[in-house]
Order: structure tokens, then C-alpha cells, then sequence
């Protein structure tokens, strides 16, 4: 029964309207309540400040600060192994695989469309039928940028509006095409390997999404959007493996999408595998 309302409220609860609030409160410099709210988040989720750049809670300006902060350097060293494709994030894999019939496997029973989830341009997602994907949870306490699993050139940034259901285990259960309704950031990178998605996707109470070239990547009017970086008035945009792409502000889950025959998985991992930014995720074919 508590399943049940829980998904039914997932449907009902107005989804913008309280991620506009929980960014009201995460932007908020009232210097007692920042600290309050900081500490208790630290310690209700158990984050480790240790690797901080910064380990004094008190010293963030606001919780967003806190909740996207840096990393002391070497505190996420990158795989060497030559070709490793790297996780792009800390957090727990949730599915991985192939992309079969032009869908990715969300949970039992469900799987979402590639073309709906890269905004609805068929030859968007046509270099990525047929290849692999992997989706990592990024769960409260993890660190929150998300970097480059390998170097590549921008093409193209799509942001894609949608409703911000929560995600977790039960919704993924439970609502058909979850990360094909949510809002997210399509990035489209070209690469050594061959094509590069990835995508963040957003949840409730996610208050908004960045990126390292565009910066807050939400649309006035919550419109589907395209930027294309590969065009010859625009410079180039390169970003090297391990290079930090952009970051959420409360939350969420990234989903790396290859072409045909460009990845293979590492060995032992799986679903429920914990990941941390720079490991190893696949190496090339």
C-alpha cells in the first residue's frame, strides 16, 4: 500500500513548482540556516568531507555549494589502462547493457525508447541503435559533477523538458519510460571510439542542471532546445577524459549511450555495482 501512494503521489505532487522551492533553499545565504540545514544533510546521509577541497561545512556560501563541491586533487585518479573508458560520476550502476530494438533496459518490465530519451531526432540517436549504455545513480551523499568517460569533441547540447518524477529503485519499477519523461541535458560528443551521449537527467526536487560550456541549461520557457557546437562560427569545444562536464544541483542520474561495438564492459560489473568518477566502466572492443 505505502508503494502504491507513493507512486501515485509521484504523479499528483506539483514537480516544478517544488523544485523551484528546494532551489529557494539550497541558494539560500541566511548564514544559521545554511549551516543548520548543511550539517543535518551531512550527517542524515553520511557524507564524507575528508576528500573535500573544502571540509568545513561552514565555509560554503550556500548548500548548493556544499551539495556540487570539489574534490582535493588525486581524490578521483583516472584508470590508466590504455582505452579504459571511464564512469563519468560516483554512484551505483543501475542497469547496463546493449541497446536492443532501439530501447534501454530501465527495470523489470520496463525499458524506454533511445529516440525519446535524445529528444526525438531520429538521426540523433541512429549512430547509437544496436550499441551499449549504462546508467549510474547518483544517490545524496555522492559527489555530484559529473566528468568526461572519454575525451571528445561537443557537437551538440539538446535540452529536453519533461515532468521531474523522483528516482530510485521504486520508480524505476513503477513508472513505464522514466527517463525518457524526465527533464534532462542531452550532450553529443564525438570521440576517438566513435559517438558519445551523455545524458543528465533530472528528478524531483533536482533545482537545475549545469554545464562546464553553457553554464544553468534551463530554457525561460522549458522548450525542447538545441545548440549545435559543430558549426564553423562556433569554437570547437574539447574536453579531455576526466574533465568535469557539468554538475547537478540535488540530484540525480547520468546515462552514458555508445555506438555499435565501441565498448566492453568491465568484468564483475553490474547492476547495484558502486562506481566512483575515473574507475574503469569498459575498455574498447
Amino acid at each position: 500500500m505505502k508503494k502504491r501512494l507513493f507512486i501515485l503521489s509521484q504523479y499528483l505532487l506539483p514537480h516544478h513548482l517544488l523544485s523551484r522551492l528546494a532551489g529557494c533553499i539550497a541558494e539560500c545565504r541566511v548564514r544559521w540556516f545554511k549551516n543548520a540545514f548543511t550539517a543535518w544533510f551531512a550527517k542524515r546521509y553520511q557524507v564524507d568531507m575528508s576528500q573535500a577541497l573544502v571540509e568545513d561545512l561552514t565555509a560554503y556560501e550556500h548548500f548548493n555549494a556544499f551539495f556540487t563541491r570539489a574534490l582535493k586533487e588525486g581524490a578521483r585518479p583516472l584508470d590508466e589502462t590504455p582505452g579504459a573508458i571511464l564512469s563519468p560520476a560516483d554512484g551505483a550502476v543501475s542497469q547496463l547493457g546493449p541497446i536492443e530494438h532501439g530501447r534501454v533496459f530501465q527495470a523489470k518490465g520496463h525499458s524506454f525508447s533511445v529516440l525519446e530519451l535524445l529528444g526525438g531526432d531520429a538521426a540523433v540517436a541512429a549512430p547509437f541503435m544496436g550499441g551499449d549504455f549504462a546508467t549510474i545513480y547518483l544517490s545524496p551523499k555522492d559527489y555530484h559533477r559529473v566528468h568526461m568517460p572519454l575525451a571528445g569533441t561537443l557537437r551538440e547540447m539538446v535540452y529536453v523538458p519533461g515532468r521531474i518524477f523522483s528516482v530510485n529503485q521504486t520508480t524505476a519499477e513503477n513508472v513505464p519510460e522514466l527517463f525518457a519523461r524526465n527533464e534532462r541535458v542531452v550532450c553529443l560528443f564525438d570521440t576517438e571510439r566513435g559517438p558519445m551521449a551523455v545524458v543528465l537527467v533530472g528528478a524531483m526536487i533536482v533545482a537545475s542542471i549545469e554545464t562546464v560550456w553553457a553554464g544553468l541549461v534551463t530554457p525561460p520557457k522549458r522548450e525542447l532546445k538545441t545548440v549545435r557546437y559543430d558549426e564553423a562560427a562556433r569554437q570547437p569545444i574539447h574536453l579531455e577524459k576526466g574533465a568535469e562536464l557539468g554538475r547537478f544541483k540535488l540530484g540525480s542520474t547520468a546515462i552514458v549511450l555508445f555506438g555499435p561495438q565501441q565498448v566492453q564492459w568491465a568484468e564483475g560489473l553490474v547492476a547495484g555495482s558502486p562506481v566512483r568518477m575515473g574507475q574503469g566502466l569498459a575498455s574498447p572492443t
